[in-house]
């Protein structure tokens, strides 16, 4: 079967379904060309496997936004829940542009873009990205103009514009922005004397016409909505403007907003004196903001990530969001100027920039959000909780402990591990690896504090982390004035594991405690992100993280692990050798089964493997929070393969590779996702659970996602559809839900 890959789509809303899909084969195409492969193949002979099996990369995560949008569309999630998924899928789309978009036309300008596994070439990647994106966010606009704002009118949120208010408001709007707008605000003429001005990606801007009244003649003028103030102004029923901290926040108060650049464009004539407005209307740029840092050639890191933040405010515009009803010659001209191409524009109802919703979303209204959750103190650190703190060493003692974030509290677990660890006179070092976190952070200051105490501290900062870099720079400095020992990892490598370890002096010796998790140590998102993580003093993994820290501060190169598979070289083959195991214990008739749970699954090793694995029966489950290139339920490939994707309150992070090794069920847990940049590019670490009931425990979280009594996104061999109801019409159960309870049942001792 022979298909033209590179035809042209000539309706970009009529995109082709497998460019849709992001394989250039529809299932039934790839089912035919497997099973004619299998019949032409010879009996020694290895099926080739076309490239139509995997999906692209890119188009995958636009499914995933697809599924955060379809949050936002849920009439049965609370209304200020559904508004904080509109700003979720915004933001998103933003990075996505900002990074991934960017980094293809960068290619394909610099002549260097290749056609990836999927088949797809670069420039119907693009193309399909562009159709997407303008369908998803229309989408996205309509949906907060015609269905989430005037519900949020309904329970006294009210999102006003200016030509719906009064003079009364009006004029007290005006004092207002003459006290805390006008002063701030620059506009920006453009005419011989005064160039385009640079517009900085993500700002909000208004394309202003002005008219001299003298000679008639009309420029162009820019104005740029201040970031600093809110997005969203807060009101009273009279147009008083609210502090922040006044914003009614009982049942019957009523909250009226009306967006900035609204109050800006109404009093333009105070930044133009003698000049007519003629027209405005509203305009954002998304501009190429990725990192490129050569290492090797940087005498100093932190020097060079600085530099190339500076650059970073300078990348080319990728993509140019205006208003619907922008006039043409304005928009020729912002086209011009920016340099963007007509495809890269995106015309959307107003108002633009709904990350601005998060306001709205923090207003106090709880009858509008999710019901509360208070964590509770994991298990295992509950039995020797006192009246004042957890000691955690003494559990760690008696037995490993499983943490499960946000159900488990961090604050009494890996919080108050590290506290501990430094007021502690018998500890004598703390070596952690810091990926994200925040100046303010209790982890920065416990390991401030034990430097102070005269311990040996060992911090791995990963200043790379993409769009922290400037945050990690100041605190890192903040860590090395402190007398923090502050290395950056290996050259090449980001450092992406998640790893501490405490060393003690007790009455038998040196005992080192040890935590390997999922998720980074940020107390603030670790309230509102799923991770695992282990506190064990097992001698083992003592001696692995020992191995691991020398590898990352010194040189150890050869390092050998325990319990531990450690990227860039032993999680992939570890993966791997797994997968084979699976499926020589299936052919020999033992127990065989593969359950995984991923932030995103693309690593096309692993993913034929896999494929290899349903090849021969074993049954697969695969539960992926964002990008997916593999492909379920495709005959003779992957019909044993079960996808599922959850979404909720809580942001699904964590990791889980688990076999059924023939009755011995293996899991282990980590930091690394099935990616090629997590697998070959990155400092990764999986550590192995040994407990019976823990494994029990992680085995079951991944059958109860993917289980058909739970809700989710199910992959089709056409696509993902969500499943929320059983065949009768009944709601399914949540997992997120279902957990909150069991957490709850064990503090009530129920």
């Amino acid at each position: 079967m022979e298909l033209e890959l590179d035809s042209p789509a000539h309706e970009p809303e009529k995109i082709a379904p497998w460019m849709r899909m992001g394989s250039p084969y529809t299932a039934a195409e790839l089912a035919e060309l497997f099973a004619q492969a299998q019949q032409d193949a010879t009996p020694d002979a290895e099926v080739k496997l076309p490239k139509g099996r995997f999906l692209d990369r890119e188009i995958s995560w636009l499914a995933f936004n697809e599924r955060v949008l379809e949050q936002a569309e849920d009439q049965n999630l609370p209304l200020l829940e559904r508004a904080w998924f509109l700003a979720i899928f915004a933001s998103n789309l933003d990075e996505f542009y900002m990074v991934r978009v960017a980094g293809l036309m960068r290619r394909m300008a610099a002549g260097m873009a290749v056609t990836k596994a999927s088949g797809l070439s670069p420039r119907r990647v693009l193309e399909a990205i562009r159709a997407r994106t303008a369908e998803l966010q229309t989408r996205h606009a309509q949906l907060f103009r015609d269905d989430v704002q005037p519900k949020l009118a309904e329970v006294g949120i009210v999102i006003q514009h200016w030509a719906e208010l009064g003079e009364p408001e009006r004029e007290r709007l005006l004092k207002f922005y003459r006290k805390q707008i006008f002063p701030v605000l620059t506009p920006l003429a453009v005419d011989p004397a005064h160039p385009f001005p640079y517009i900085s990606g993500l700002s909000l801007n208004l394309a202003v016409i002005v008219r001299n009244r003298q000679t008639g003649k009309e420029s162009f003028a820019r104005v740029k909505v201040p970031p600093l103030l809110p997005r969203f102004i807060a009101v009273d029923s009279e147009g008083r403007p609210y502090r922040p901290e006044d914003v009614p926040s009982d049942e019957d108060g009523n909250t009226y907003y009306i967006p900035l650049e609204e109050i800006i464009g109404a009093h333009l004539d105070t930044l133009f004196p003698g000049m007519d407005i003629v027209d405005f209307s509203t305009f954002r740029v998304t501009r190429n903001e990725d990192l490129e840092v050569e290492e090797d050639d940087a005498e100093n890191l932190l020097k060079a990530i600085e530099k190339e933040l500076t650059r970073r405010r300078f990348g080319a515009a990728v993509r140019l969001e205006v208003e619907e009803d922008i006039s043409p010659h304005v928009l020729d001209l912002l086209v011009r100027e920016l340099g963007v191409r007509e495809e890269d524009v995106l015309r959307l109802p107003g108002p633009l920039d709904l990350t601005g919703l998060n306001v709205i979303h923090d207003l106090d209204r709880p009858q509008f959000k999710y019901p509360k959750y208070v964590p509770v103190t994991a298990k295992g650190l509950a039995e020797v909780e006192s009246s004042q703190a957890v000691d955690v060493f003494a559990a760690i003692r008696r037995q490993e402990i499983l943490l499960h974030h946000p159900y488990d509290s961090f604050s009494t677990s890996v919080q108050q591990f590290l506290q501990q660890a430094a007021q502690d006179p018998k500890v004598l070092a703390i070596k952690q690896t810091l990926y994200r976190t925040s100046g303010d952070s209790p982890i920065v200051d416990a390991l401030i504090a034990a430097a102070n105490a005269g311990k040996q501290v060992l911090a791995v900062v990963e200043i790379k982390a993409r769009f922290d870099e400037q945050n990690n720079i100041e605190w890192a400095r903040k860590l090395e004035r402190a007398g923090v020992h502050v290395v950056y990892g290996i050259v090449g490598l980001k450092t992406h594991c998640k790893t501490a370890l405490v060393v003690r002096q007790e009455r038998d010796g040196l005992r080192r405690y040890c935590h390997v998790g999922t998720g980074n140590y940020n107390p603030k998102t670790a309230r509102g992100y799923e991770d695992l993580g282990l506190l064990t003093c097992d001698r083992d993994v003592g001696q692995d993280l020992t191995r691991l820290f020398n590898q990352l501060s010194g040189y150890a190169p050869k390092a050998k692990f325990h319990r531990l598979l450690v990227a860039p070289k032993g999680v992939r083959l570890g993966l791997l050798e797994r997968i084979e195991r699976e499926i020589a214990n299936h052919q020999a008739g033992k127990e065989a089964w593969i359950k995984f749970k991923a932030n995103a699954v693309v690593d096309e090793q692993i993913i034929d493997a896999l494929y290899r694995a349903s090849q021969v029966g074993i049954p697969i489950d695969i539960q992926v929070r964002g990008i997916c290139c593999l492909r379920a339920g495709i005959p003779g490939l992957s019909e044993n393969i079960r996808v599922r994707s959850v979404l909720g309150r809580f942001l699904e992070h964590s990791r889980i590779y688990a076999f059924a090794n023939d009755g011995d069920p293996e899991v282990w847990i980590g930091s690394a996702d099935l990616m090629h940049r997590n697998l070959d590019r990155r400092i990764e670490s999986l550590i192995k659970i040994e407990d019976p009931e823990m494994v029990n425990y992680l085995v079951g979280l991944v059958q109860t996602a993917c289980a058909d009594t739970t809700q989710s996104w199910h992959m089709r061999p056409e696509g993902w559809q969500r499943v929320q109801y059983d065949a009768e019409g009944r709601e399914l159960d949540h997992i997120q839900d279902l957990l909150m309870a069991a957490a709850r049942s064990r503090v009530a001792g129920e």
